[in-house]
């Protein structure tokens, strides 16, 4: 039975989303969660089983095959984010729902190693974000119609932990350009689109770590999802999920530290330096 999302008007039942990266995670939750809600749905990933199989269990969803479209993908390639616009807009006329969901957390290691793993990385969660916003805005834009267009970010893009540079690179920079979106767009005469940047905690996706086993910290995919509605529900720009583990005033503390390092001129990545960690410890009891 579909389940309507009310209040949200680019998510109405009838309207069209487009999701990357929704043959799983976080992408085929939010891609099953809008069927269910009687949206028509366009899910793009890699080709292959994978996105037959998403296209499948969306469609059952749907209880309408006709309403879902599986678009192969691949984000790094600006002409595919143009087909997969051109196919979504041939189907059902308009899209109010953009979710740039598509992402790769492989780690290319040092900052002077793997040139080519590195331009690879941020190709795909950089530069597929930016091919998905070109191909799209200005339709959406021209539709004169409440949509929305929805990043997926990391909370590694804010405190850029040591462990994966070139992962913490792309996410900050797509945080920093998904501002500038918001920016953008609400400035733009008669413009009816918001952009927003997601921002998922611990999060189960399947394969989380190379494991298969959901670890109690973690949210589940729809978890996450759910809190994405409610605060789209909200307005909110910062769609910041907690977990079963961290809560967001322990986030908060962290981001606060890590902005703190310019403020109080300290070194980079100062929460991990060993003159600091007693002072980080104390700042995160206060």
């Amino acid at each position: 039975m579909n389940k309507a999302i009310t209040d949200i008007p680019a998510l109405a039942g009838g309207r069209t989303a487009v999701i990357t990266g929704g043959a799983s995670g976080i992408g085929l939750a939010a891609a099953t969660r809008l069927a269910g809600a009687g949206l028509n749905v366009v899910v793009a990933d890699l080709g292959g089983p994978a996105l037959e199989s998403a296209r499948d269990k969306i469609a059952q969803i749907a209880e309408d095959s006709g309403k879902v479209l599986a678009v192969p993908c691949d984000v790094a390639k600006a002409e595919d984010l143009k087909a997969l616009a051109d196919r979504a807009y041939a189907a059902f006329g308009e899209v109010s729902f953009l979710m740039n969901n598509a992402g790769v957390g492989n780690n290319p290691g040092k900052p002077w190693e793997n040139l080519v793993d590195w331009k690879r990385l941020l190709e795909v969660n950089l530069w597929g974000v930016v091919h998905g916003v070109q191909a799209f805005g200005a339709r959406m834009l021209a539709q004169d119609k409440p949509a929305m267009i929805v990043n997926t970010g990391s909370k590694q893009g804010i405190t850029t932990p040591p462990g994966n540079l070139a992962y913490n690179v792309s996410k900050s920079a797509l945080k920093t350009y998904t501002e500038g979106l918001a920016h953008a767009l609400r400035n733009e005469p008669g413009a009816r689109i918001s952009a927003h940047l997601l921002i998922p905690g611990f999060t189960f996706t399947g394969m989380s770590g190379g494991t298969t086993t959901k670890a109690p910290a973690a949210w589940t995919a729809d978890q996450v999802v759910d809190f994405m509605l409610a605060s789209l529900k909200r307005g909110d720009f910062y769609i910041l999920c907690p977990d079963n583990e961290t809560e967001r005033s322990i986030d908060e503390r962290r981001m606060a530290w890590a902005v703190g390092d310019i403020i109080e001129n300290r070194p980079a990545l100062s929460r991990w330096h060993p003159d600091f960690g007693e002072a980080f410890a104390e700042f995160m009891q206060r």
